[in-house]
């Protein structure tokens, strides 16, 4: 494997974490991207740097971050997302493998970029279930901010400087690791005994 391949692995799989936490960012900054050519897109997806991709993605991406400010609405979006999330983050995977058999290319996008974008859009929605069920909704933009923040940051460390990025997924997942740990391995307080 050359370097620019593993540098368009990693690319991929960044630009899929930052899915994880808003479909339309990634996807945006991977045509913007593309149009100045600042990455190589893979020869079937170079139809995402044109024009009329950039208004689409641009607008929905707009959509997309106000949307999440809409109280209980949140919440509701995250259930179509989650599923979208696995799609497009097997999308831009696709889109930046470079240089790998068609067998391959696949059996990462669907493993390591839908994988990452599905944990991260999975852990993401719980945090605003349960910031919905302890706070009653109020805390739910101050996740939605770190979200479309983190997702910001992870799309143009991908695109500009992809270790970073790989680093930052690796993270995470670390972060996830602790919190399922944390929240699975809680063990029942014992009832007090009266005798």
């Amino acid at each position: 494997m050359t370097p620019e391949t593993i540098m368009s692995i990693f690319l991929g799989i960044g630009l899929a974490a930052s899915v994880g936490f808003r479909v339309f960012v990634p996807l945006f900054a991977l045509s913007l991207a593309g149009y100045y050519n600042i990455i190589l897109l893979n020869e079937n997806w170079m139809w995402v740097a044109s024009m009329p991709a950039i208004i689409t993605l641009g607008i929905a991406t707009i959509a997309e971050i106000f949307a999440y400010y809409i109280p209980w609405f949140d919440n509701l979006l995250d259930t179509i997302a989650i599923p979208l999330a696995a799609v497009a983050g097997t999308a831009v995977m696709v889109s930046t493998a470079a240089d790998l058999s068609p067998i391959i290319t696949w059996s990462l996008a669907i493993i390591a970029g839908g994988g990452t974008a599905t944990a991260i859009k999975g852990t993401s929605a719980s945090t605003r279930l349960t910031s919905t069920a302890t706070t009653g909704g109020i805390a739910n933009p101050i996740v939605s901010t770190v979200e479309t923040g983190s997702s910001i940051v992870m799309s143009i460390f991908s695109i500009f400087i992809p270790v970073i990025a790989i680093a930052l997924v690796i993270l995470f997942f670390f972060v996830i690791r602790k919190l399922y740990k944390k929240i699975f391995t809680t063990k029942p307080k014992p009832l007090a005994n009266n005798n």
